[in-house]
């Protein structure tokens, strides 16, 4: 009998005990919670009005649909941390652990993904400053060919040849980058050499026929045909004309078989006949 009265003795005060300070828990943090409750969906309204406004702004601006959804994605994610952080602050509780985890988690992730944040960058940066556009015949990473494609991670290109190569735009953006399409056309030179006893006169004007009868040569800048240099076995001719960068390689074949063709016709002695 004594032993259960003296139970009921103890456990009596410890419930009263734990009403007490859920009483003060409410009474000192619970405007607290609330508060940071009533902020947390503001914060989310006003994020949501913020998503809807950035897209606008971004179709309006013409940012490249492969940034569009990275910028928003960034942009909404680093919104909705910070209210985390914000909410957790006004509630009063304890941040540190929460910081330590992060902080852990943001450094593992970008040593397990240096190589690909690179490429990341490497295309952002590719997408912003416009070194060339789709359609565009580059150089680079030892590629000659047509940009078919600008992604964020990679790059792809299809060569002369048919090939398709996908270059990763961190090697692309840190390297040289060949644009052979950004000025509209090319100058096309067509040089070769003869012996001392061919008619010169008649050479260069077997080089201005040719000209004129090859598709594709523009008449601005005016084409050029000309002795070039004096060399210890032989005379170098030159050909200086302007074509599209589409079709350079086209008119580079066109001119160069109507001179060889020209110069048989004439019976002008060829190296190596």
């Amino acid at each position: 009998m004594y032993t259960l009265l003296i139970a009921q003795t103890e456990v009596v005060p410890s419930i009263s005990d734990l009403y007490n300070n859920a009483y003060h828990w409410v009474i000192k943090s619970g405007p607290k919670v609330v508060i940071g409750i009533i902020l947390f969906f503001i914060g989310l309204w006003l994020i949501r009005q913020l998503r809807k406004w950035m897209t606008r702004r971004m179709a309006s601006k013409q940012i490249h649909s492969s940034l569009q959804p990275f910028f928003l994605s960034l942009t909404i994610t680093g919104l909705h941390m910070v209210l985390v952080v914000v909410v957790m602050e006004i509630m009063g509780l304890e941040l540190t652990i929460f910081t330590a985890i992060l902080s852990a988690a943001t450094v593992a992730a970008g040593l397990a993904l240096s190589g690909t944040l690179q490429n990341f960058a490497g295309g952002v940066m590719i997408l912003l400053l416009k070194p060339f556009d789709i359609g565009d015949n580059i150089i680079a990473q030892g590629q000659n060919g047509k940009v078919t494609s600008i992604q964020v991670f990679y790059t792809v290109v299809l060569t002369f040849d048919n090939k398709t190569v996908i270059i990763p735009n961190g090697k692309l953006f840190n390297e040289v980058i060949t644009n052979v399409s950004r000025e509209g056309k090319r100058r096309l030179d067509v040089d070769f050499k003869l012996g001392f006893v061919a008619d010169h006169d008649l050479v260069v004007n077997i080089i201005k026929q040719a000209i004129a009868q090859t598709p594709g040569i523009l008449s601005e800048p005016a084409p050029l045909a000309s002795v070039w240099q004096i060399e210890f076995d032989g005379v170098k001719y030159t050909s200086r004309v302007w074509v599209q960068a589409s079709e350079y390689t086209s008119a580079q074949m066109g001119l160069t078989k109507r001179i060889m063709d020209g110069l048989k016709s004439a019976g002008v002695k060829l190296p190596g006949t």
